[in-house]
């Protein structure tokens, strides 16, 4: 009886060296990718996070981190094109000798005390309001409310222009009917401010009182009926209850109004083009005219990082006196 060889001792199908199926019904090769230690696969359960994001990042450092970082290369030369010069600090020295940015400096610092306290006042005033159950037709008035902060900035700094007219203007023509003589809006220093608050305020209360809206109906109303049991009054019942629930949205709102005001452009720019005798020129207007009028982008670079660190040190600020004490 002959004896079996060692290879015929292996199981029918496979490799003796191997193990690796044989024969009939085996696949041609191994899957390569599997086996090679220096391929990995692109996708897998930890790269998919960072595939998503891949695009939200690129978008990110094309089109904001390189104008940050190439603005700030800018605001320390000067000239234009294969003239631009490195001139270190000489364009923030010069700034802290121009007295026109002190003078822009000056008004949007005006503006912002003047119009930030009454826009954010009367929004809270109408929020509460609106939140009453005792008005009519709420949504309507709601909508109502709104509305103007959808306009557009220049389409209100047009309306504006005309309303607030010299000659032919709606306001003036509503307080010759009182006997009010006619004001001179856009051509007396003190009364053009007055005109751009008044289109700021007009434009934003309503969008802010939305927020409030949305924060009043977030207090439970156990705490109000708490606080009559107890025989707190309205106006208690708003300092102890109504405001401390409100301050995350108040000092958002504070800190928004803040940035927006200090930014503040189109409205100054259509009403009065920063006259008269740059009695409200602001500060992104001045950096405007730099940039786009004289095209001396180093001083107007300069401007901005200026610009961007007064709102960073106010916003801290802000964030440090009226922030959740823990």
């Amino acid at each position: 009886m002959a004896l079996a060889s060692p290879q015929d001792a292996s199981p029918r199908g496979t490799s003796p060296a191997t193990g690796a199926p044989t024969g009939r019904g085996a696949p041609a090769r191994t899957r390569s990718a599997r086996t090679r230690p220096g391929r990995r696969r692109l996708l897998t359960r930890g790269s998919v996070p960072y595939l998503l994001i891949m695009p939200a990042v690129l978008g990110f450092a094309v089109f904001k981190a390189y104008p940050i970082a190439a603005s700030f290369w800018i605001s320390l030369t000067t000239g234009n094109g294969e003239a631009r010069q490195y001139t270190g600090l000489a364009n923030y020295r010069r700034l802290l000798d121009d007295p026109l940015f002190w003078t822009a400096l000056k008004n949007t610092a005006l503006i912002l005390v003047v119009q930030v306290p009454l826009m954010l006042g009367l929004a809270l005033l109408v929020a509460l309001g609106l939140n009453s159950a005792k008005v009519w037709l709420r949504p309507l008035w709601r909508l109502g409310v709104f509305v103007p902060s959808l306009t557009g900035l220049v389409a209100a700094g047009v309306m504006f222009s005309v309303i607030l007219n010299h000659d032919a203007g709606l306001l003036n023509w509503v307080l010759s009917l009182f006997g009010i003589d006619r004001v001179n809006w856009l051509g007396s220093p003190f009364w053009a401010r007055v005109g751009v608050v008044l289109v700021i305020t007009w434009h934003y209360t309503g969008y802010n009182a939305v927020m409030y809206l949305a924060g009043l109906q977030g207090v439970p109303k156990e705490l109000y009926e708490a606080a009559m049991v107890d025989g707190a009054g309205p106006v208690r019942r708003f300092l102890s209850i109504t405001l401390p629930q409100l301050r995350p949205i108040l000092l958002l709102t504070v800190v928004l109004s803040t940035i927006g005001t200090l930014q503040l452009f189109d409205e100054p720019y259509v009403l009065t083009g920063g006259g008269p005798d740059n009695a409200t020129l602001t500060v992104t207007m001045y950096l405007y005219d730099n940039g786009f009028k004289y095209f001396d982008f180093g001083y107007a670079s300069a401007l901005a990082y200026a610009l961007a660190l007064i709102v960073s040190v106010l916003g801290i600020l802000q964030v440090r006196l009226m922030g959740e004490r823990r």
